[in-house]
């Protein structure tokens, strides 16, 4: 990857990738690779742009699918532990989860991270203040789906915040 094309197309998204990926790990070493994996797949990808959308909402989009993809590697190889050794990995995980200065911005994302994949992924986007329409185009859905989404997300959010729900 040449650092011209690292400077010039991923790294001014790269808010939009950390957000991401970090919605989707539960520890700092998951989060690198991530990310790494990431920029990689744009890089090897970026051929495939057909300039449909914003180059933004292409990024969005292919860094939910690389995100969710490793989600469902890592599952797969999380069955084939047995229960002893998942035990003990989910308390490293916990103790390496990444952590930010602010308390609030912590449970935020802890919060965030006990919804389901597709309501972080629109979650997420609104926080980056995408549109309706805009979440609708990325997800593949209609906008007053997301709209919908939006509101209970909200309120599963609030309720997680506030402690009336695990």
């Amino acid at each position: 990857m040449s650092y011209d094309f690292y400077t010039s197309s991923i790294l001014p998204y790269s808010g939009i990738i950390i957000k991401i990926c970090r919605a989707y790990t539960d520890s700092q070493e998951d989060f690198e690779d991530y990310y790494q994996e990431v920029c990689l797949q744009i890089w090897k990808s970026k051929d495939n742009f057909r300039g449909d959308s914003q180059w933004s909402t292409w990024i969005y989009r292919l860094t939910l699918n690389i995100c969710l993809t490793l989600i469902k590697k890592k599952k797969k190889v999380n069955i084939l532990r047995d229960v002893a050794s998942d035990t003990v990995r989910k308390i490293e995980l916990i103790e390496d989860a990444p952590t930010f200065t602010d308390d609030s911005i912590n449970q935020l994302y802890s919060a965030i991270k006990k919804l389901s994949e597709v309501d972080r992924a629109v979650i997420l986007l609104y926080l980056e203040e995408k549109s309706n329409i805009e979440i609708a185009e990325i997800i593949g859905t209609t906008p007053n789906n997301i709209g919908v989404r939006i509101n209970r997300i909200k309120e599963r959010l609030k309720k997680l915040l506030d402690g009336k729900i695990n």
